[in-house]
């Protein structure tokens, strides 16, 4: 919601008010022509592993609000038919995003790849990734070999494992000596 793709001035400014009625910050980024709206499942902790890319065909002319919620006529092909120099490229990329922002469990990162020379563009990453029956997350670990209930219980040791881990970490903090006084 809020967000627009401008051709012109005169969109730019539309989607900027459009844009400010959802959010007091605003991001602008430069559109990518002719790209491919590229997705992985990401799933670990300190060691992740990243899922076959799947890609998403918007009914629209970008994957906005409407074409993934609301007119149920986007399509998802998994896996997306890429080059496999580029499938590897996407699937690095994807666990260095989820390692640098220090992700635990499970996220899915998004990219945008040019038709025709497959460079690729970091889109976003979403670290609390649906499980609806549209979600992309589920489907692209069912096309990876890992089914639902497995991913399910991958998962919830990945989060026990993330817990005993944080319990070893000091969460307080005592002074050597208590030089401040209240008088």
């Amino acid at each position: 919601m809020g967000i627009s793709k401008a051709h012109d001035r005169r969109e730019l400014k539309s989607a900027i008010s459009l844009a400010l009625k959802y959010d007091r910050k605003i991001l602008i980024e430069k559109g990518i022509e002719n790209a491919r709206e590229i997705e992985l499942s990401v799933l670990g902790n300190d060691d992740p592993i990243a899922s076959v890319p799947g890609e998403i065909v918007a009914s629209n002319e970008f994957y906005d609000y409407d074409a993934k919620y609301v007119d149920g006529k986007s399509v998802a092909h998994i896996p997306a038919e890429l080059p496999a120099r580029t499938v590897r490229s996407l699937q690095a990329h994807a666990r260095a995003a989820f390692r640098a922002i220090d992700c635990s469990g499970m996220a899915r990162v998004d990219f945008l790849v040019k038709r025709r020379s497959n460079k690729s563009y970091f889109n976003e990453i979403n670290t609390i990734p649906g499980f609806t029956s549209i979600s992309m997350y589920p489907k692209l670990w069912e096309a990876s070999g890992i089914p639902f209930s497995r991913l399910l219980d991958r998962l919830i040791h990945l989060a026990l494992e993330r817990h005993r881990n944080s319990r070893k970490l000091r969460t307080a903090y005592r002074p050597k000596s208590n030089w401040y006084k209240e008088s």
